[in-house]
């Protein structure tokens, strides 16, 4: 692992852990390209009914020992001399299923659009599995485009942690299982905010020493995930009238000029520089800027912070289904995702993982950002599945005010 990896960061509640960053700019669908999406799709706000035929193909799983994985970049164990990765290895070794393993999912929306043609004309997309944010796979569940998993494939399955058993996109986990997790919280330099720790949404928005050198995420299920728990409201579960509440404080913090944009993780050289000042962030990309400069400071939200998972998920006509489902259930064994763990550094989804590393390395087994108590773990939402209705609404208006 490297040293990046294992640096420590000062963050509230007085939690730290080196992250690695696998999220990528957020370029988001405009609101005319995202309505003309829906309306052709002729969703009704519950699913696309274009693949309701055809959404499996003959399994070729025993004939062609093979499965074809696209995954984020940076996110799975990896041997620093040889540049292989370890589980990988095994998994053939054990399995005689060879991995054609992708680092092609840089983005949810570009991913979307990469798979969004095969998918709507019933074709294979010649990806067996891949791993897509909560809200990327609740999309893709409400346009049918998912295959149910064959838990009798994945009896590791029952290692799934409690705390993301149900969700609302998915509440019985029949079409997705989660690879990572992480949080979504604030990070800032102490240079630019004269020593000043900024711990919540409200200095990011309001505190004059910040104006004009504030940056959000573009991606609104952070953004104004961490806006709705300042308020006091449940991203989970939220009305219209709390989602504009929401809206309209930043919409104000722009209008008052206290907000130098939106970005995606191109903050990262800003944050750096001390040319931004403070923004919501994602743990990894300041971790590794930390590597450089350890001042710079990462926080929870007293009122809560942002947990999003990346789920496994096998789309329709994938030629592998079986061995797709073997190789989840492989990662579900606790001694092999712990492997992973000792290198990404996530919030594992697998029970027991935290006893594996115990043997191992009991520095990361110790790390509570890694493995949370019950108090962050209370603190930690999940924003809430859309309708297509919503989904539709959301994303224009959010579109509508970063790009205004």
């Amino acid at each position: 692992m490297s040293s990046a990896r294992r640096n420590r960061i000062d963050i509230s509640p007085d939690l730290a852990r080196g992250l690695v960053s696998r999220r990528s700019m957020l370029a988001g669908i405009g609101v005319v390209g995202l309505g003309s999406l829906l309306a052709g799709c002729g969703t009704t706000g519950i699913a696309y009914t274009g693949s309701e035929v055809g959404k499996a193909s003959p399994d070729k799983s025993a004939a062609e020992r093979l499965v074809n994985w696209s995954n984020w970049p940076e996110y799975i164990d990896v041997n620093d001399k040889t540049k292989k990765r370890p589980t990988l290895e095994d998994f053939t070794k054990k399995t005689g299923i060879k991995v054609n393993y992708t680092e092609d999912y840089n983005d949810n929306d570009e991913f979307f659009a990469k798979i969004k043609p095969q998918l709507a004309a019933n074709q294979d997309t010649g990806r067996d599995v891949w791993c897509s944010t909560d809200w990327m796979v609740a999309r893709l569940i409400r346009f049918n485009w998912l295959q149910k998993l064959d838990k009798t494939n994945m009896p590791n399955a029952k290692n799934l942690v409690d705390g993301l058993a149900k969700v609302s996109f998915d509440p019985d986990r029949v079409y997705s299982i989660p690879w990572q997790s992480g949080f979504t919280g604030i990070g800032y330099n102490p240079k630019s905010t004269n020593g000043k720790k900024i711990t919540s949404m409200d200095q990011l928005l309001h505190d004059p020493i910040l104006k004009g050198k504030v940056t959000l995420l573009k991606d609104f299920r952070d953004t104004l995930g961490l806006m709705l728990l300042a308020m006091g409201k449940n991203p989970a579960k939220f009305s219209d009238s709390d989602f504009d509440a929401a809206l309209k404080q930043i919409e104000d913090a722009k209008k008052r000029g206290q907000l130098k944009g939106f970005t995606g993780n191109e903050y990262g050289q800003g944050l750096a520089s001390g040319d931004i000042a403070a923004c919501t962030a994602w743990t990894g990309d300041v971790v590794q800027l930390k590597a450089d400069d350890p001042n710079l400071g990462y926080v929870l939200p007293a009122g809560g912070h942002m947990l999003w998972s990346d789920n496994f998920v096998i789309p329709n006509k994938a030629q592998h289904k079986k061995n797709a489902e073997l190789l989840i259930d492989y990662y579900y064994d606790p001694s092999v995702m712990a492997t992973v763990e000792d290198y990404v550094n996530y919030i594992p989804p697998v029970k027991r993982v935290k006893e594996e590393l115990l043997k191992s390395d009991p520095a990361v087994a110790d790390d509570p950002l890694i493995f949370p108590d019950e108090k962050v773990q209370a603190q930690s939402h999940v924003f809430m599945g859309l309708d297509a209705e919503k989904d539709t609404r959301y994303t224009g208006a959010w579109q509508q005010l970063i790009n205004g």
